[in-house]
């Protein structure tokens, strides 16, 4: 196999910045075959951006013996069966974010995952440009001193109030949409895996988070904060920060820094500014999840990170006063 066909399972709206235009740009991976609920949809998908095949159901697009893997962009509340649904009819999963519902199911996918030898990667796309790699190497090189605070931030509005992101049937509220990229994030610059200290919501129905701001402390005693929101005064803010016991480093949108991002870092020596030049965050994330199916090259977002990063989901969710997703 010289290429990886894919299926997606679903006409979402992410898929075409996700998936469709990527495969144009990475020879080793095209988009063959679609399915979604409504059929009529998934033939106006397909006709749009040139896929060959429409399959009536999920189950057979799974069945269909020229898809070798699929991309799940389903509902949160969905992730983890399909997922599951793809392993069993052998094909490798490019799963979108959050990962699943809660780290329970998490950590049924990642066991799923080991015992079929098959790739299953979440999507968390900012980790493959390398901007996030060189904030990465900054903080571990030490030039800002022992990590003493790291802040992120991720906002933005939403304000279709019966977008399925607030409904918690299906897994929604800021936590788990916006805020798993913060806690992401926190993770990467702090270098380790923290624990929740505290959480605050604000919610737009009852255990659906429009706003969530959690505390945290890391193993070596330094404290971070996330902040996310789909509906708040915080209407744009896309943001990170590490302070040092030698200087702060400052990044603007690490999330899409394809299509701007602001890296600056003082120390005594002086202030720096950087731009890390790139392609698309989604073409990077293919060409990293093909590579791993073709070759079996390792990749930055496996299940076991996955089942981390819902864990402290669950945890600020527990803190907040508010229900684990799923539960």
């Amino acid at each position: 196999m010289d290429q990886v066909r894919i299926g997606t399972l679903g006409a979402a709206r992410i898929t075409p910045a996700a998936l469709v235009k990527p495969a144009r740009v990475v020879d080793e991976a095209s988009v063959v075959a679609v399915a979604a609920r409504d059929p009529e949809r998934a033939r106006k998908f397909a006709a749009k951006h040139g896929i060959a095949r429409v399959h009536q159901s999920y189950d057979d697009l799974l069945a269909d013996p020229d898809v070798d893997a699929v991309y799940n962009p389903l509902p949160n509340s969905l992730h983890a069966e399909w997922t599951l649904r793809a392993l069993d009819a052998g094909k490798h999963v490019l799963c979108e974010k959050p990962f699943t519902s809660n780290r329970a199911e998490a950590e049924q996918v990642a066991a799923a995952a080991r015992a079929s030898g098959l790739v299953v990667v979440e999507a968390f796309h900012y980790r493959y440009h390398p901007l996030a790699e060189r904030v990465r190497e900054i903080v571990a090189g030490g030039s800002l001193g022992a990590v003493r605070h790291v802040e992120t931030w991720l906002c933005f509005p939403l304000p279709m109030l019966n977008d399925i992101r607030y409904r918690y049937d299906l897994a929604g509220g800021a936590t788990m949409d916006v805020g798993c990229y913060a806690i992401h994030q926190l993770r990467l610059l702090g270098g380790g895996t923290p624990s929740v200290v505290s959480a605050r919501a604000r919610v737009l129905r009852p255990e659906v988070d429009r706003m969530m701001t959690a505390d945290f402390r890391f193993p070596d005693g330094a404290t971070g904060r996330m902040t996310c929101s789909m509906l708040s005064t915080h209407l744009l803010r896309m943001k990170a920060t590490v302070v040092g016991e030698r200087g702060r480093l400052d990044v603007f949108n690490l999330m899409a820094p394809h299509m701007f991002h602001r890296l600056r870092v003082r120390t005594p020596e002086g202030t720096a500014r950087e731009r890390v030049a790139g392609e698309p965050t989604y073409t990077y994330q293919l060409r990293a999840f093909v590579g791993a199916v073709l070759r079996g090259e390792p990749v930055l977002t496996p299940p076991e990170d996955a089942i981390v990063n819902m864990g402290l989901i669950d945890d600020v969710y527990r803190a907040a006063g508010l229900a684990v997703r799923g539960t």
